[in-house]
């Protein structure tokens, strides 16, 4: 009976001794519970193009191409490029159709952040809760939500 107390005692406290470590500089962890907040904070603030979106760390890069941006969708987004910059997704709830690739109609910005009125040829596919993309630099995309539905990523 002792031995097992002790086991358990040590399974309990092992974890809790490497979770209390310090964090290696520059270490951030978003858990679920804390996005599935921030999600339902984002989606009272829905403005009129249909998103609202936090930026939840900026490294300074100075093009913008290191950051970790939280976005909720629940209508289509604008066609979108960036010159210098790989979108990493991840899906955290919700579906829609990403629109990637052809070529942008009628673009505009400044800095190579481009906007355009639609996305002319490309390829479509579905993204759903869980899903990991990768959009690299200067490609054209979009995302395409369901009427009724949402998609934060």
């Amino acid at each position: 009976m002792m031995m097992l107390m002790l086991r358990l005692s040590l399974a309990v406290l092992i974890p809790v001794a490497v979770f209390g470590q310090a964090s290696p500089p520059g270490f951030i962890r978003w858990g679920g519970a804390e996005l599935a907040d921030r999600q339902e904070a984002l989606t009272a603030r829905v403005g009129p193009d249909g998103s609202a979106r936090e930026t939840l760390a900026d490294y300074g890069n100075s093009t913008g191409a290191h950051r970790f941006r939280f976005i909720h969708r629940d209508s289509d987004g604008a066609p979108e490029q960036h010159a210098q910059i790989e979108d990493v997704v991840f899906i955290q709830s919700g579906e829609a159709v990403l629109q990637l690739g052809g070529d942008l109609a009628d673009p505009s910005g400044r800095n190579g952040e481009l906007t355009g009125s639609a996305i002319v040829g490309g390829v479509t596919y579905p993204v759903q809760t869980g899903d990991l993309l990768h959009i690299p630099a200067n490609t054209p995309h979009r995302y395409l939500v369901p009427d009724g539905g949402q998609v934060t990523y």
